[in-house]
């Protein structure tokens, strides 16, 4: 399928990607209590009888809570509507400003996706044609929580002109031809206003020659996570051109890419790897966590949640993770032999 617009991809789920332990307990019932002293009755009491099912399964959440005029018309939902109402993403207030409308963010219900239908007009964000309050209920940093008038519904369809069938999807495709604006520097201060500031000095660096003629795309993990996976000085540069794309792709460009597709990147030799797992895209092993951070007519900034590493490297690294979680368990869960 074949998008206009840009996309939040839907997550993996949690036990593939670990971003950090479960949500505890203890802040889910307190998004319940304040929910609840906000008017959300249903949705506080309902939050608590899921917590454990749902929300303790990821170690970040935001709830849309539906009024209790809401549960009153469409009485008490599925637990698949209830999934359809929480994303695996903590989403502040500043994170929804940055999205366009046609965007996407995930949901906890496999396969679905809200579509954002805020206008430029907008003052308040708006996803399936439906108003967020305009600051979180509740947010803890990693639990947020909105509320919303009415119940989401999972049909909705968002209309936009579709890009034509034959439209080819090659990097070489996406290239364009460069303005005389300040693309860069527009690239390098969001960048550091959004917490990726060690792919903002890499870029200001390193490819202005080069993104002049062509364009690119940065797929730019935050500043901890850089700072936490290389300590070489002499690594930088190797580091960086494995995140850069020679050409500009926007998030609706890289969705229409098939599984196994591969992007050329500027670091000689390393590619990355285009796949997906339950309708969700990944490149080399790591989701995009946050689409279209920038883009204008030279760069495009997609904010990944971990570096991109040879596939090799990014399989090994996960089966550390497991065997480090397993050493102090004996049971055998899998054998082949069963088989």
């Amino acid at each position: 399928m074949a998008y206009s617009v840009p996309l939040l991809l839907l997550i993996l789920p949690f036990i593939f990607f670990s971003f950090g332990r479960a949500l505890p307990r203890e802040a889910i019932f307190d998004a319940a209590d304040v929910l609840s002293d906000s008017g959300y009755v249903s949705m506080a009491l309902t939050l608590e009888i899921v917590a454990e099912t749902l929300l303790e399964q990821s170690p970040s959440a935001t709830v849309f809570a539906p009024s209790d005029s809401a549960f009153k018309k469409s009485g008490q939902p599925s637990l698949d509507l209830l999934r359809f109402h929480l994303s695996p993403l903590p989403l502040p207030p500043a994170s929804l400003r940055l999205l366009t409308a046609g965007s996407k963010i995930p949901t906890m219900l496999p396969g679905q996706t809200l579509t954002v239908t805020t206008s430029s007009s907008d003052r308040v964000t708006s996803f399936n044609n439906i108003k967020l309050t305009g600051s979180p209920i509740y947010d803890d940093g990693i639990l947020l929580v909105y509320g919303i008038d009415r119940f989401f519904d999972p049909t909705f369809q968002f209309n936009s002109q579709r890009p034509s069938d034959n439209s080819d999807t090659s990097c070489s495709a996406k290239n364009h031809t460069a303005s005389a604006s300040d693309s860069f520097d527009q690239a390098i201060q969001t960048l550091k206003t959004g917490g990726y500031s060690a792919m903002a000095s890499f870029l200001g660096m390193q490819l202005s020659g080069v993104a002049d003629q062509s364009g690119i795309t940065v797929f730019a993990p935050t500043d901890d996570t850089v700072m936490s996976r290389i300590g070489d000085f002499g690594e930088y540069p190797s580091f960086f051109r494995r995140h850069v794309v020679p050409c500009r792709l926007l998030w609706n460009d890289l969705v229409n890419f098939g599984d196994g597709s591969e992007l050329p990147t500027f670091l000689d030799g390393f590619a990355i790897n285009i796949t997906r797992s339950d309708g969700v895209l990944i490149l080399n092993g790591v989701p995009v966590f946050f689409p279209d951070v920038f883009f204008n007519d030279r760069v495009v900034v997609h904010g990944v949640s971990d570096v991109l590493a040879a596939q090799d490297s990014a399989i090994k690294d996960n089966a550390l993770r497991i065997d480090d979680d397993d050493d102090d368990d004996d049971e055998i869960l899998f054998d082949p032999s069963e088989f």
